[in-house]
């Protein structure tokens, strides 16, 4: 593992795995066994300073470590649906590669980590959890364009039929254990080109990612309960908030919002 910088009060960039993964990093003062660790995943543009600025102080607060993964264009044109054959690299299995370097760089031992996407990252953050729920403790999905859907008539990512590659599959008896909550501004309900549509995608989704946030929470919640599991998700809406990042943090606290879920079993998300 590569480290630029080893200031605890700045970001600590470093680069590891195969893939050579860049991340920003906060890194925790007195690391110990109950250490938070929370991966932010950024969006589309792939602005990750935004994303440490706002999730810093609040993992710093907690001596927390905050690993925010760079998905370069270049290697990773695909991270939202974690890197497909012949679209780049996987970045699912790079961000998989990087987690043991980054706990062992810091002082920890490998543990389950919370997730938090927003947009862009949202998408790459729920495909994560459905992949590799062992490795995510609690999850946040924020705003995400479109979802896989736990379905497997349908291939993949728009279903979970097949398998993204010879090393991953799809198992619901496990992703729908891990509790997650999807956060969603009651504004964001523009198509802008970002936002994936297609007729089959709008009929099963539906057409908003406010609409989208909705049905899918509900399809993953009655699986569970049909397989005799406690619903896994809950909804965070956010009044009058539209789709911006740092829109949510600056007006609706959505990082607050975000951190407190991930660390806390209060009955508000229950």
């Amino acid at each position: 593992m590569n480290v630029e910088a080893a200031n605890r009060t700045e970001p600590v960039r470093v680069a590891a795995g195969p893939d050579g993964l860049n991340c920003l990093c906060s890194a925790p003062v007195d690391p110990g066994p109950n250490t938070p660790v929370l991966v932010a995943v950024h969006g589309v543009h792939r602005l990750a300073e935004d994303y440490f600025d706002a999730f810093a102080p609040l993992v710093r607060a907690n001596d927390g470590l905050l690993l925010v993964p760079i998905f370069d264009r270049e290697r990773f044109p695909d991270y939202q649906r974690l890197g497909r054959p012949d679209r780049g690299r996987r970045a699912d299995l790079a961000l998989l590669s990087l987690l043991p370097e980054a706990l062992d760089l810091f002082g920890l031992n490998d543990r389950p980590v919370y997730l938090f996407g927003h947009s862009g990252g949202g998408q790459f953050v729920h495909r994560f959890v459905m992949a590799h729920p062992r490795h995510v403790s609690r999850y946040v999905v924020s705003a995400a364009g479109w979802y896989t859907f736990p379905d497997d008539t349908h291939a993949y990512p728009w279903g979970t039929g097949g398998m993204l590659g010879s090393s991953t599959s799809f198992r619901s008896g496990d992703y729908l254990k891990v509790p997650g909550c999807v956060f969603i501004g009651t504004r964001d309900r523009r198509s802008g080109p970002n936002l994936r549509r297609s007729t089959a995608i709008d009929q099963q989704q539906g057409v908003t990612r406010h609409d989208r946030a909705y049905r899918w929470a509900a399809t993953m919640n009655e699986l569970a309960i049909d397989r005799g599991l406690s619903p896994p998700l809950s909804i965070c809406e956010f009044r009058n908030a539209g789709h911006n990042f740092k829109g949510l943090v600056r007006n609706a606290d959505a990082h607050v919002a975000a951190w407190s879920f991930l660390t806390e079993r209060a009955a508000r998300w229950s």
